[in-house]
């Protein structure tokens, strides 16, 4: 099992769109392949920024088959507009 952690920037204005978009994107993770749930982040000294947090089985069932899968289209399309930037996305597995 790992956690994607995608570190995310939006436009000013947005924080409440995007937020949106991810609950309206929540089913498509959901039945995804592979995914075992998802999570977001606000941060508290920076309410522009935020970090997604989505369970996978594998770093393939994320990288692979979820971005090449309608799933990523929906969710991309349900969020893309509020990025101020692209996502800085990584992957971490519990160690303690």
């Amino acid at each position: 099992m790992v956690t994607e952690f995608a570190e995310i920037e939006v436009k000013p204005g947005l924080e409440a769109a995007f937020i949106a978009g991810v609950e309206k994107s929540k089913p498509a993770f959901l039945r995804s392949p592979g995914c075992h749930g998802v999570g977001l982040v606000r941060s508290v000294e920076n309410p522009l920024k935020f970090v997604l947090q989505v369970r996978w089985e594998s770093v393939d069932a994320h990288m692979v088959t979820f971005r090449a899968s309608p799933e990523f289209q929906e969710w991309r399309g349900n969020v893309g507009h509020c990025f101020a930037s692209p996502p800085n996305v990584w992957h971490g597995e519990a160690v303690a």
